[in-house]
């Protein structure tokens, strides 16, 4: 890799962390704040497949002012993030029940298409202010938490599929006062948690296309039964709606990301870690010093034989004897061998850093794949000092 490479790789790679780390800051909205805010939807995953695809890949509604990709940094490039706007909508502390769009009536093809998803369990993946969506399941009377939300599902013994087209959010604030010389300015509030309850909810499509989008529509609740769910099948036509409740939290905006970083058994062990590194380090200390004594007496023996005596002496060499004069010989392919120990440092030196700087929570889970782009531009930096070692390498 030519300087130059180097340099526009090391500065497309910082530059991308500088605007990730940008985006890092405390968002504070006042009541009724009149500025809107949409979430974003990122590439739509399944837990049994590992392609994703874009979430407009499907017939869902779109945003009025068209879509448009969010600024990413390369680490999302590496991972396959697509994150793109969405046409759901959160206004300062209001309660609402929003109708958003109706669609054609569905081809043969985008009916087989949801199908193939749906069964595939392909799901959606919306964040807002930055934080996932996530939502609570059971199963076997074990409750979970879960990010995202599924494209539909598809219920036992049956051959119908039914799509989520009724979301029902509620968005966790905190609130806070400022209290001046003789003044209390109008409390803000921190968006420090977004829970979502995804329904299948069959509406009229008829009525449904009165309504232009952003309408106010009756709040309800997921209907039970299959028959008041939304079947996916050819010249169908699927009404999505939303409700936003926003509700007050004693959650601090430092800690909103705990409940993400607390799913499972995720704790860092760092006695385990402590004493299998001690055991390394014990272990290839030990190694290294008897094979340096071995070395060492050896070529003294060597070094100090009479070579005339040796000349008289009828003995064949042995041992180390035999290997002695193959210690500092030129092997086969120097250049090739030189490469491959350079890289080799390089990568190690890249992984110690990352795992380094990831182990003492420099990173915050705010920037996408920050991690990647780190590994991006350690590498980077490294080179000319592998370069180094690898030239001296090939030189002896």
């Amino acid at each position: 890799m030519t300087s130059s490479a180097i340099r526009k790789c090391f500065l497309f790679a910082f530059s991308s962390i500088w605007f990730s780390l940008g985006r890092i800051f405390v968002h504070a909205y006042t009541y009724n704040d009149l500025h809107q805010h949409f979430a974003e939807v990122n590439s739509l995953t399944s837990i049994n497949t590992l392609l994703p695809w874009s979430y407009y890949s499907l017939p869902y509604c779109k945003p009025m002012c068209g879509i448009g990709k969010s600024a990413s940094n390369v680490g999302e490039a590496f991972m396959g993030d697509q994150v793109v706007n969405s046409p759901y909508r959160f206004r300062g502390n209001v309660n609402e029940s929003v109708y958003l769009c109706t669609t054609n009536p569905l081809s043969k093809h985008e009916a087989r298409l949801l199908k193939q998803r749906i069964h595939d369990l392909y799901q959606v993946n919306m964040m807002l202010d930055g934080l996932p969506v996530i939502r609570y399941a059971s199963h076997d009377g074990i409750n979970f938490l879960w990010t995202g939300f599924p494209i539909g599902y598809a219920p036992p013994n049956s051959d119908d599929v039914y799509i989520i087209n009724h979301l029902k959010f509620m968005v966790l604030v905190n609130e806070h006062n400022y209290h001046g010389h003789g003044y209390t300015a109008a409390p803000e509030f921190k968006l420090v948690g977004v829970r979502v309850v995804p329904c299948s909810v069959k509406y009229d499509p008829e009525y449904m296309r009165r309504l232009r989008m952003y309408d106010n529509i009756d709040s309800m609740n997921c209907p039970p039964d299959l028959e008041k769910s939304q079947i996916v099948r050819e010249s169908e036509r699927i009404s999505f709606t939303y409700e936003v409740q926003f509700v007050k939290s004693d959650i601090h905006w430092q800690s909103r990301w705990d409940i993400y970083l607390k799913q499972g058994d995720s704790r860092v062990r760092w006695f385990l870690v402590l004493n299998s590194l001690m055991t390394i380090l014990l272990l290839t200390g030990t190694v290294s010093v008897i094979f340096l004594k071995i070395i060492s007496r050896e070529l003294a023996k060597r070094q100090g034989l009479n070579k005339q005596a040796e000349g008289q002496t009828n003995e064949e060499p042995s041992g180390w004897k035999l290997l002695a004069g193959d210690a500092f010989r030129e092997p086969n392919y120097s250049r090739l061998l030189s490469v491959m120990v350079g890289t080799g440092v390089q990568i190690t030196l890249t992984g110690f850093v990352t795992v380094t700087i990831a182990a003492f929570c420099f990173l915050t889970p705010d920037a996408r794949g920050m991690i990647l782009s780190l590994i991006v531009i350690v590498y980077s930096f490294r080179e000319s000092l592998v370069d180094t070692l690898a030239c001296a390498c090939g030189e002896r």
